[in-house]
């Protein structure tokens, strides 16, 4: 028989189970409730409990927390709750049911073994099948690592899943899909030359959360933006999730990337959980303190308000979880040194607990000036699911945002919609009409042409129309307008001068992306031409449709070596990484030239008016005297354009970039660029170029 534990009352801090010199301390919310039971297991899998703890109000209940303390309860334990309370949905919002089991939403570790989303649906709340915490305290070296603290201007992003980047079977990882995974590519982000891998989701989700004809075709929560337990890494990115690894495993990635000097953002879903709607499933926080945690209908409280398209919306700015998440947050960088967090749609986070959007929400101000978050990269997509839409104007001023108006843009001009130049200009210049009249600057945007949500880059150039038949929603999900071309041919063809020109396509947003003001972003996969086969949402595709194929290294290995170069160009150009937005007047005594210089196909004679142009020039100074200046021309016409070329003094052109070229042509490192001499430049239809100059002999 397993030992029974003695109990004392303990305390309500921290939050969460504590390992102390007595024992564990467990403590959680629970404002309504009229009583609490702990129940204790001795693995993820155990039939029954080992304890059940049944907690009593009059010692173990302070305010809105219940906590007690268990004498010498070694860690590796695992723990549900059970609380007792009011039912009472649409009057005051309570959802207590001491039927069924709750995860802590302050587990440092979750484990899923038993939990069945389906069955819990179809047979309702049944003993013991719930998600449950781990007791941890193990000690971690880190080796004296630290979150690093490369400037925003030095950034350069690469988003990925955690889970796809390694699972197909050519990775040829150890443990495929997986943190562990991760470490063993570094090598290649090493030789990409990006700084930060922003991770998709891996707080602990819900991998069942999906409609049931998905569910019914063998489809799951592949993403992973249905999150339960924010506190604990997501177990199935776990090598030995069973035994409360989630830590370690996770900290050994961290420390390994950062060693290889890239930092670490994760993307974060405060907007909503896996609980979903009315009909969704209890995890956590409906059992705990739903009116708490929920924005609801005032009239019927039944009904959750839902401006994310998820079900349900997290009332953020409610003090108590306000300083849950900016508690959880700071977890996340003092416990397991990430450098910062992407905010999904992080608009519904501005919304107040009707749902009206907040002048000053508290919860994004608390994030903006938390201490322990100073130094971290903090990132909104600065929209929600239902219409409110902050780019240029999300609250605060250290926030950096997802700047859709960039990823248009640029998506339009290339593509060759015409009348487009003055907007373009903007965007490549920082987007000073977003960010420059209230404080901000240009490193508060994130540039992107692709992003896990919509086309890959190569689907960009090969679709005009979504292909979402396999995710099993009627081709009704994902975005109807992609701002594509697909060269003439819907998808996959083997005429050479359409395959010519989605390859010229494709580096010529990489291109644009490089040579941009702000921070740019770059899709897992963009860079070897990785294809969904036109599915624009493949958020439930976890297989080939959504894993990194390794074995496009080898076949796309020119656009590989096209993209590391051009990171290489920009990392050697502090031009392109400026702190400040470019004014067009000289920076004496640094340089005697202008920051920039705008032109057409003529010197300093842009097109900002004529409707019908499609090419566009810039010349762009050094920061320094040293620094060599860039020459930069879009020709995104039907037809080849001959563009004046600027005489600097004391200079001399050299051409680094011509994506209408063949490799190698098209990208030279600086030793092999060849000279231009002459008068112009001739670039071909949709073509850019990038001249780098040299002191003159």
């Amino acid at each position: 028989m397993i030992r029974q534990y003695e109990t004392r009352p303990g305390r309500r801090y921290p939050s969460g189970a504590s390992v102390e010199e007595l024992g564990v301390n467990f403590s959680v919310y629970g404002r309504h409730a009229t009583g609490a039971e702990l129940l204790l297991y001795a693995s993820a899998t155990s039939a029954e409990p080992f304890q059940v703890i049944r907690l009593d109000p009059r010692v173990n209940h302070t305010f809105f927390t219940w906590h007690v303390l268990v004498i010498d309860l070694p860690p590796g334990v695992h723990y549900t709750w059970r609380m007792d309370g009011p039912y009472d949905p649409s009057g005051r919002g309570l959802r207590f049911d001491a039927r069924v089991e709750l995860i802590d939403p302050w587990a440092r570790a979750a484990t899923t073994e038993v939990w069945d989303r389906w069955r819990r649906w179809r047979d309702g709340p049944q003993p013991h099948d719930s998600p449950r915490a781990v007791v941890l305290a193990e000690t971690y070296d880190w080796e004296g690592d630290r979150p690093l603290r490369i400037p925003s201007e030095e950034t350069i992003i690469y988003e990925l899943h955690v889970g796809g980047f390694t699972r197909d079977p050519s990775s040829g990882v150890r443990h495929p899909g997986t943190f562990a995974g991760i470490i063993e590519k570094i090598p290649y982000l090493e030789a990409l030359g990006i700084t930060h891998v922003e991770l998709m989701p891996v707080m602990a989700f819900d991998v069942q959360d999906v409609p049931k004809p998905v569910w019914e075709a063998g489809l799951s929560n592949y993403w992973g933006y249905s999150t339960h337990s924010f506190f604990s890494p997501h177990p199935g990115y776990c090598v030995t999730p069973e035994a409360g690894t989630h830590r370690r495993e996770f900290r050994d990635m961290v420390k390994a990337l950062h060693r290889a000097g890239i930092g670490v953002i994760l993307d974060v879903v405060f907007n909503h959980t896996a609980e979903g709607n009315g009909a969704g499933p209890v995890i956590n926080f409906k059992g705990f303190g739903n009116e708490t945690f929920y924005c609801l209908d005032q009239i019927n409280k039944g009904i959750y308000l839902d401006f994310t398209g998820c079900g349900n919306t997290v009332n953020a700015n409610h003090p108590f979880v306000s300083r849950f998440i900016i508690d959880c947050l700071e977890y996340w960088v003092r416990e397991m040194h990430v450098d910062g967090f992407r905010f999904d749609l992080a608009s519904a986070m501005a919304r107040d607990a009707n749902g009206m959007p907040m002048a000053h929400p508290p919860v994004i101000w608390g994030i903006e000036l938390s201490e322990a978050l100073a130094s971290t990269k903090i990132i909104a997509e600065a929209w929600d699911a239902a219409g409110l839409y902050q780019v240029g104007s999300f609250p605060g001023y250290r926030w950096m945002e997802w700047n859709g108006r960039y990823r248009d843009s640029i998506r339009r001009f290339v593509r060759g919609d015409p009348g487009l130049v003055g907007e373009v200009a903007t965007r490549i210049a920082g987007s000073s009409d977003l960010y420059e009249a209230n404080l901000r600057l240009p490193i508060n945007s994130i540039n992107f042409i692709t992003c896990h949500d919509g086309f890959t880059l190569a689907d960009l150039v090969s679709y005009e129309h979504k292909h979402n038949e396999a995710n099993h929603e009627g081709n009704r999900d994902g975005s109807k307008e992609n701002l594509s071309w697909n060269g003439g041919v819907e998808g996959p063809t083997d005429d050479p001068l359409i395959r010519a020109l989605r390859r010229r396509q494709v580096r010529n947003f990489l291109t644009i992306l490089m040579v941009s003001q702000g921070i740019p972003m770059l899709l897992a996969g963009d860079e070897v031409m990785r294809s969904q086969g036109g599915n624009n949402n493949a958020w439930c595709q976890d297989n080939a449709t959504g894993w990194f194929d390794w074995g496009l290294l080898e076949t796309h290995r020119d656009l590989l070596r096209f993209t590391r170069e051009l990171i290489a160009l920009r990392k050697r150009h502090a031009s392109l990484r400026r702190r400040y937005f470019l004014s067009g007047r000289h920076r004496a005594p640094f340089t005697d030239q202008p920051d920039i210089r705008w032109h057409g196909l003529e010197l300093d004679a842009p097109n900002w008016d004529d409707e019908r142009a499609r090419y566009l020039a810039f010349t762009l100074s050094g920061r320094t005297a040293e620094e060599a200046p860039l020459h930069v021309l879009l020709n995104m016409d039907d037809e080849p354009q001959t563009f004046a070329l600027p005489v600097l003094p004391d200079w001399t052109w050299r051409r680094a970039v011509d994506t209408g070229l063949d490799t190698p042509e098209d990208i030279s490192p600086p030793l092999e660029q060849p000279a231009v001499t002459g008068g112009s430049y001739r670039a071909g239809p949709h073509t850019i170029v990038v001249l780098e100059a040299i002191p003159a002999a």
